[in-house]
């Protein structure tokens, strides 16, 4: 397996395989992983299958896995154990055996469990002489003695059903609820017999039906014997990535439990489409394959409309970045980024999806956009500190956070990219400690981290697009606990290698950002106020310097 794909498709059922044939062949990077136990693996055939008619279960699985494979896409064997949502809004999957993948989208296709009647010897012959579906299996039973076991309220309307291929059929009360004179009218009209009382068990012959034994020592002979299983979705991963599973009904009666979709299988949670048995729990096989194509389809179009969404902001960054220098760091919108503080730090705002997608697109560029170094200033004004809970907003590709979870410092790290916060969180894998850092993603002008910290730190919080960085700031003071420090640190002008500076912009002192924070009087101390001048190599590689500066306050006691 790689460790990235388009779309990850758990469940390797007719479902699950017509949604990866469908986006295989849409040239999509697709992995199916299945733990080989489908649903109908008892039954002899597949039927009402048009041109598959009679086809054995792992015959049609093993000709669809082909198929998958011939268009590109990728089968294992295997059970998946969680299933998450990444920083980054990509899902890792993680298998029985250890390993992990990570995918764009997730297509479930796990079907469900048939929860048979506690009736001795059911098991054994379950897909054979003991059946659920008469348009899966009636015609192979046809014109022999059938009996049906009660236990729903859907009993009558299911020896009625079977009573179309057998005019031998018994309906065995057992645990249905009493009938009523009307339902034992029909019952007798159709010619079925009722028999009263609890099947203790059955009676075979060379492992074939022979029988059905009631608990007062009556033998009945049956030939095929249909049951009513509660029908449960496997739903295990789905629940894991907040999804419910709700109780489904059939006539007004629950028979089992499934998973809720739209017609195309999307559920509410954004990226996980479901397909078959696990949401449509009477669906047959033909339906279930239809159902996956459906959802391939509908992935397919998802995945479109996010890259053509990507593209056309990655086209309007570049245009925005060749003229990035025009903006007014004093209102919050950036001039440049600043590859040598270790990371750009930035929030967005405005329309929450477009601010998302610009700086996804930036990160996107390239496989690193800063030095990877913590700021400098961050370094010298912390390093003293005693490790508590700290808050980096804008954290970009993690540098402050892991030097600060280094030095033993619990983190809360808060990013608007997705793209950032995922490579952020490879790094702190890589440094050791991914324990104690919490990546979160946050459009800061929508919505904050909760909780207060011992340190807030928000450094270059700079943005090419609208940024509401004094209110911004005014939370992230909110956010110190009692006797914690907030430090803010920006750009005090205009590098030195920019000969045509705009005229007019005023960048912020460390005085405007106190005075914007509008601070409790007697509740706070200022511990460092300075402007500072940093080398910096101009973005042609010549040598240069920048003036940036610097806030430091403490929150009494």
């Amino acid at each position: 397996m790689d460790a990235r794909y388009d779309v990850v498709v758990i469940g390797g059922g007719a479902a699950g395989l017509s949604g990866a044939l469908t986006l295989a062949r849409a040239r999509r990077r697709v992995l199916v992983i299945d733990s080989g136990q489908p649903r109908n693996a008892p039954a002899d055939g597949v039927h009402v299958y048009l041109g598959r008619e009679g086809t054995p279960p792992r015959e049609l699985l093993a000709t669809g896995r082909e198929e998958v494979r011939g268009y590109g896409g990728e089968i294992v064997t295997g059970t998946v154990t969680t299933a998450e949502r990444m920083a980054d809004g990509r899902f890792r999957v993680v298998l029985a055996d250890g390993s992990a993948v990570e995918a764009a989208r997730l297509l479930v296709a796990t079907g469900l469990v048939d929860e048979l009647p506690e009736v001795p010897g059911l098991a054994e012959l379950w897909g054979h002489d003991v059946l659920h579906c008469p348009y899966c299996h009636g015609w192979e039973v046809r014109d022999q003695p059938i009996g049906v076991i009660g236990g729903s309220p859907l009993t009558v309307h299911q020896a009625l059903l079977w009573r179309q291929w057998s005019d031998d059929v018994t309906l065995f009360h057992h645990t249905a609820p009493e009938l009523s004179a009307d339902e034992r009218e029909r019952l007798a009209a159709r010619g079925v017999t009722v028999v009263e009382g609890l099947v203790s068990g059955l009676e075979t012959d060379g492992g074939r039906l022979t029988g059905v034994r009631l608990a007062d020592g009556r033998l009945v002979p049956r030939r095929a014997l249909a049951v009513a299983t509660r029908l449960s979705a496997r739903a295990g991963v789905l629940t894991d990535l907040g999804l419910k599973v709700e109780e489904q009904e059939m006539g007004g009666h629950a028979v089992g439990t499934g998973v809720a979709a739209d017609p195309s299988g999307a559920t509410s949670v954004p990226g996980v489409w479901v397909a078959g048995n696990v949401t449509s729990l009477v669906e047959q096989v033909i339906g279930s394959a239809a159902a996956g194509v459906r959802a391939g389809a509908a992935i397919n179009a998802d995945l479109i409309a996010a890259e053509t969404s990507a593209a056309v902001t990655a086209h309007r960054t570049r245009s925005a970045s060749a003229h990035a220098h025009h903006a007014d760091p004093a209102s919050g919108h950036a001039h440049h980024a600043d590859p040598a503080s270790g990371h750009a730090h930035h929030a967005g705002s405005g329309s929450a999806a477009s601010e998302e997608e610009f700086w996804d697109a930036r990160y996107s560029e390239k496989e690193r956009i800063w030095s990877g170094n913590p700021n400098v200033m961050l370094v010298r004004e912390i390093t003293d500190l005693a490790p508590g809970t700290a808050l980096d907003l804008g954290c970009g590709e993690g540098a402050d956070a892991i030097w600060l979870a280094r030095r033993g410092w619990r983190v809360t790290a808060a990013d608007i990219s997705g793209v950032a916060l995922g490579r952020a969180a490879e790094q702190a894998e890589a440094a050791g400690v991914a324990d104690r850092i919490d990546w979160q993603r946050h459009d800061l002008a929508r919505s904050f981290p909760a909780g207060t910290f011992d340190l807030v730190a928000a450094s270059f919080l700079h943005s090419p697009v609208d940024l509401p960085r004094e209110g911004i700031l005014r939370t992230a003071a909110a956010a110190v606990a009692p006797g914690g420090v907030l430090l803010v640190i920006g750009h005090a002008g205009w590098p030195s290698w920019e000969h045509e500076p705009l005229p007019g912009v005023h960048f912020p002192t460390p005085q405007d950002v106190l005075d914007a924070l509008e601070l409790p009087e007697g509740e706070w101390e200022v511990q460092l106020s300075e402007e500072y001048e940093r080398t910096q190599n101009a973005p042609d590689g010549a040598p240069g310097t920048r003036n940036d500066n610097v806030l430091k306050l403490r929150r009494l006691p």
